[in-house]
C-alpha cells in the first residue's frame, strides 16, 4: 500500500518536524534571553558556561540508555512523550527562580527530557524514510528546529522591546507552543515497522542489541566527532560577546534569530546535497567554515562583523547537523539506529561539560578571544581528522565491493 505523503514527505516525517518546531519555538525563546537572565543576577561567564555544561553533560547518559533501550523494545513514541512532556512541565518554572543553582536545577531536569525523546526521535525519522531520501528528511527535521529557533527569538526580541514584560513572563509564554508540540506527538505521529522481509524474499534475522554490533567506522566517527564538539561551547558565549559590544540587550535574541534564518533557507537544499554528493564532504566543509567562524569571534569585537560571522554559523550549522545524523543512519544497521544516535547525542552532551568549563575558564582569567581561539583549532583539528575518515570510508567500500563480485 502505497503511503500517504504531506508536502512530498512521509507523515511521520512532516510531523515529527511540526513537533520540533513548536517546541523550539519554545526553547529558543528562553535560550535567547537566559544569558541575559543569569547576568542580571549577578552570575560569571564560568557559572553561565557551567550551568549549560553540567546540564547538557549530566543529561547525556540519558540519551545512549534512551537511545538503546527504544532498540530493545522496539517503541520510539513513548520516549518522544515523555521528553517534550518533561520540557513543557519545565519551562513555566523557570519564571518562579531567583538564584543560578535554581536554573542548574531546572536546566538539567529539561535536559533529561531531551535526553529521553532525542535518540529514539532521530531514530523514528530515519525508520520512517528511505536511505536516498535521508538527507532531505534530516534537512526537513533541522529546518522545522531552526523555523521555530528563528520565530522564539523573534517573541523574545518583541516582547523585550516592545511590551513591559520581564523575562519571566517570557518563560510563561514559551510554555504554549511547548504544549502545542506534546499534542502533536500524541495525536499524529506512528510507530515505525520494523521490516523484516529482504529485497530477495528472505526473512532477515533480527540483530541483538548490543554495543559490539556497531561497526569500527562508527567509533571511528564518534572519536571525530568527540574532538569537534571539546571546542564548540555554549553559544552563550558567542551571545554575551555580542552583547559585550553595546548593543541594546533587546537585540541579542534578533541576531541570534539571524543565525537559525540562514541554517533554516539552507537546510533542505544541503539535506539533499547530501544524498547525491555524500555526507561527509559537507561535514568537512561545515568545520572549516565554523574554524572561520570561531576565529572571526576572537579577532575581531565588533557588532557589523558578529552580524556576518551569525551568517556563517548558520550556514555551518546547515552543512553539519543534518549530515552528521545522516550519516549516522547510513553506519548503523535498522535494528540499531536508536543506539547508535543514542551514543552519537551522548558524545555531544559528554564533551560539552570540559568544553564549557575551559570556554568559560579562558573568557574570564585569559580574555574573550581565548575561547574561540581554542573552539578554531578544534574545529580544524576535526576537519583534518574528517578527510582520514573520507579515505577510510572509500577502502572499506572498495573492499566490500571486491568481496560481493
Amino acid at each position: 500500500m502505497k503511503k500517504k505523503n504531506i508536502f512530498g514527505l512521509e507523515k511521520n516525517i512532516f510531523f515529527t518536524g511540526l513537533t520540533s518546531f513548536f517546541t523550539d519555538t519554545s526553547s529558543k525563546m528562553v535560550y535567547s534571553v537566559m544569558p541575559l537572565f543569569l547576568l542580571s543576577m549577578g552570575s560569571s561567564k564560568t557559572t553561565i558556561s557551567l550551568i549549560e555544561g553540567i546540564a547538557e553533560s549530566t543529561a547525556s547518559l540519558v540519551k545512549a540508555l534512551s537511545g538503546l533501550w527504544s532498540d530493545k523494545i522496539g517503541k520510539k513514541k513513548p520516549f518522544m512523550v515523555i521528553g517534550y512532556g518533561l520540557t513543557a512541565i519545565i519551562t513555566p518554572i523557570y519564571a518562579f527562580v531567583f538564584s543560578p543553582i535554581q536554573v542548574l536545577y531546572f536546566r538539567f531536569a529539561e535536559r533529561v527530557g531531551k535526553g529521553l525523546r532525542t535518540a529514539p526521535r532521530d531514530s523514528l525519522i530515519a525508520s520512517s524514510t528511505t536511505k536516498k531520501s535521508m538527507g532531505k528528511s534530516f534537512g526537513f527535521q533541522k529546518a522545522m528546529d531552526n523555523s521555530g529557533a528563528i520565530l522564539g527569538p523573534l517573541i523574545a526580541f518583541l516582547c523585550l522591546k516592545f511590551l513591559p514584560i520581564n523575562y519571566g513572563n517570557i518563560f510563561l509564554l514559551a510554555t504554549i507552543p511547548a504544549l502545542f508540540g506534546v499534542f502533536t506527538i500524541i495525536i499524529f505521529i506512528k510507530e515505525p515497522k520494523l521490516e523484516t522481509i529482504s529485497d530477495n524474499g528472505i526473512v532477515k534475522e533480527k540483530k541483538k542489541v548490543s554495543l559490539r554490533n556497531l561497526p569500527k567506522k562508527y567509533y571511528f566517527f564518534l572519536l571525530i566527532v568527540f574532538l569537534f564538539s571539546l571546542g564548540n561551547s555554549t553559544d552563550t558565549l558567542m551571545l554575551i560577546k555580542t552583547y559585550e559590544t553595546g548593543v541594546d540587550k533587546a537585540y541579542v535574541p534578533f541576531i541570534y534569530m539571524i543565525f537559525n534564518s540562514v541554517s533554516v533557507l539552507l537546510a533542505i537544499p544541503i539535506g539533499k546535497l547530501s544524498d547525491k554528493i555524500g555526507r561527509t564532504k559537507l561535514i568537512i566543509a561545515g568545520f572549516l567554515v565554523y574554524t572561520i567562524v570561531y576565529l572571526g569571534f576572537g579577532v575581531y569585537n565588533s557588532l557589523n562583523v558578529f552580524v556576518l560571522l551569525f551568517i556563517l554559523y548558520g550556514l555551518y550549522s546547515a552543512l553539519v547537523d543534518g549530515s552528521q545524523k545522516a550519516l549516522v543512519s547510513d553506519l548503523v544497521s535498522f535494528e540499531l539506529k536508536g543506539t547508535g544516535y543514542g551514543l552519537y547525542h551522548a558524545i555531544i552532551g559528554i564533551s560539552l561539560l570540559p568544553a564549557s568549563l575551559i570556554a568559560g575558564k579562558l573568557y574570564d582569567n585569559v580574555n574573550s578571544s581565548a575561547p574561540f581561539y581554542f573552539g578554531a583549532i578544534m574545529a580544524f583539528s576535526a576537519a583534518m581528522l574528517m578527510i582520514v575518515f573520507s579515505f577510510y570510508m572509500k577502502n572499506q567500500d572498495k573492499k566490500k565491493a571486491s568481496i560481493e563480485n
